[in-house]
């Protein structure tokens, strides 16, 4: 369980590193400090994964079966909102931070459907940096002016290819043993 607090903590920190301590984030320059992001990311990814794979099983809730069709639903949308800054859309107007709030929809849908200790430890920790990701961002550049809009059939386009990531997702949490369907 260290291990996953650890690679949670590491983390939220390497992300917020630019509004926590801004100074120290300067001080390593633009190259510098994307390259130590960089490598804290992968440190907490691969914390966050040995920690998660080898905490013991400790039931806080017992999740509904039902719950699983809503995590699939979540889950679409969480997987449409991840790139969503970046097509050429009409959707891309609507929303501040789609990739945050794809990150907060994945952790909220992952947690209806694993009441084990390690899930909430793993899927509450990126939730809560994901907030604190979001208002820290509103509260240091509060104006924000929605990019050009693009035609809508460029988001019809980009809601096929989020069905396509979705069940590539779906197959690899079935190679992996967690068959995401219930």
């Amino acid at each position: 369980m260290y291990l996953l607090i650890a690679g949670v903590l590491i983390w939220a920190y390497s992300h917020l590193m630019k509004r926590f301590t801004p100074k120290f984030r300067s001080s390593l320059g633009d190259k510098g400090g994307k390259m130590v992001v960089t490598v804290l990311s992968f440190l907490s990814i691969w914390l966050m994964v040995r920690g998660y794979g080898s905490a013991g099983v400790v039931e806080v809730w017992s999740p509904p079966a039902s719950m699983v069709h809503v995590n699939n639903g979540l889950m679409l949308i969480a997987v449409y909102l991840f790139n969503l800054g970046f097509s050429r859309g009409v959707m891309r107007t609507k929303l501040r931070h789609p990739m945050l709030a794809s990150v907060m929809l994945w952790a909220m849908a992952h947690l209806l459907v694993n009441g084990d200790l390690a899930s909430v430890v793993l899927f509450g920790g990126i939730l809560v940096w994901a907030v604190v990701e979001v208002v820290m961002i509103n509260r240091m550049q509060r104006e924000w002016v929605p990019p050009a809009s693009g035609p809508v059939v460029n988001d019809l386009i980009y809601a096929g290819v989020s069905v396509v990531v979705f069940a590539v997702i779906a197959f690899a949490h079935n190679w992996l043993g967690y068959w995401p369907f219930g």
